[in-house]
């Protein structure tokens, strides 16, 4: 009786609905969310060789959706689609996560299917640097350890309890935009102590905690780094008051093609001097043990809060190095609209 009763006030309502012009939307799932997030930008970039460039970017679009389950509502589907701009100018979109998460499947501990988060980089940038629309994390860009990306085809075990949180994956180990020939699997994890007590929560910049991690990578016979092992391990803290964040981490690359193998750190920090106001700051350095040449990386920007959905940063950049080459540098100035909603 209660599922007629329902259901006929389910027709009526979407009946008045349709009546009054409004749109309807259906699924078989009872909750759908839906979601974006863009980085909208401007760069003034000088290197010490070669002319400066002046140029608006929109350097990533994620449009997503979640569909939760109607049997357990932690359970659910995410697909994520995700801008890219090409080196001729255009921008495609591609497919950055597609993945069932099913909670609790062990005591404490979640499954990501599919096309999934990678173990460390989605911790790194909830936890400990808040700026990816102006830097990518230390083990991810370019000009420091460029040895990862944050998200691939495979599994990933969640597991959360208040002082212990981790994840372990197993992928195909070249990331979600590199070609995948199925030689070998890539065995990925991170292990992280929360100080604190705080492992179940989302991390909150209003609220104290404190982490320390260890995370990294096993795997053997990669693509992207010319058919050669890609072993690399890396410790990270991080401490979070109301007031400030501060954070360090450690990698070291043991075996990978001579183009990645070395070892860097990273420091970042970020001070808010008011409830709209953040200074912030980061520090990489990468050095290749084949040449012992350094790459490096030093930012330095104030961010402003203008409203729950839209965060405004003016931010200086200086690169230098690269795997072959110490002399090369490059300034930058950076102005970006980073938008949530």
């Amino acid at each position: 009786m209660k599922k007629v009763l329902l259901s006929t006030i389910a027709m009526a309502t979407l009946t008045s609905m349709a009546i009054a012009g409004e749109s309807v939307v259906k699924s078989k799932v009872p909750v759908l969310k839906f979601s974006g997030t863009h980085y909208l930008g401007y760069v003034n970039s000088s290197p010490d060789e070669g002319d400066s460039t002046n140029k608006f970017e929109t350097r990533r679009n994620y449009l997503q959706v979640k569909a939760y389950m109607k049997e357990n509502p932690k359970d659910y589907m995410r697909i994520t689609l995700d801008t890219h701009d090409t080196s001729e100018g255009e921008s495609n979109v591609r497919l950055k996560y597609a993945f069932l998460y099913l909670d609790n499947i062990l005591p404490n501990t979640g499954i990501e299917l599919g096309q999934a988060h990678r173990p460390w980089i989605d911790y790194e940038e909830h936890n400990a640097w808040n700026y990816r629309s102006i830097s990518k994390v230390f083990v991810e860009e370019k000009n420091a350890g460029h040895l990862t990306n944050s998200a691939d085809r495979g599994i990933n075990l969640k597991t959360k309890t208040p002082y212990f949180s981790s994840e372990l994956g197993v992928f195909n180990g070249e990331g979600y935009h590199n070609k995948e020939d199925g030689n070998s699997l890539s065995g990925e994890w991170r292990l992280t102590g929360h100080i604190l007590g705080t492992g179940k929560k989302k991390a909150k910049t209003s609220l104290p905690y404190a982490n320390i991690s260890f995370f990294g990578q096993q795997n053997s016979e990669s693509n992207k780094h010319k058919n050669e092992d890609l072993n690399w391990y890396g410790v990270h803290a991080v401490y979070n008051q109301p007031e400030f964040l501060i954070s360090a981490q450690y990698i070291d690359v043991t075996a990978a093609n001579e183009k990645y193998k070395g070892s860097g750190y990273s420091v970042n920090g970020e001070y808010r001097v008011t409830p709209k106001w953040n200074l912030i700051g980061k520090y990489d350095v990468f050095e290749m043990d084949a040449t012992s040449k350094e790459k490096k990386r030093a930012l330095a920007g104030i961010a402003y809060k203008y409203n729950h959905n839209v965060k405004f940063i003016t931010n200086y950049l200086q690169e230098s190095g690269d795997a072959l080459d110490d002399t090369k540098k490059r300034d930058a100035v950076m102005l970006t609209a980073e938008v949530e909603w």
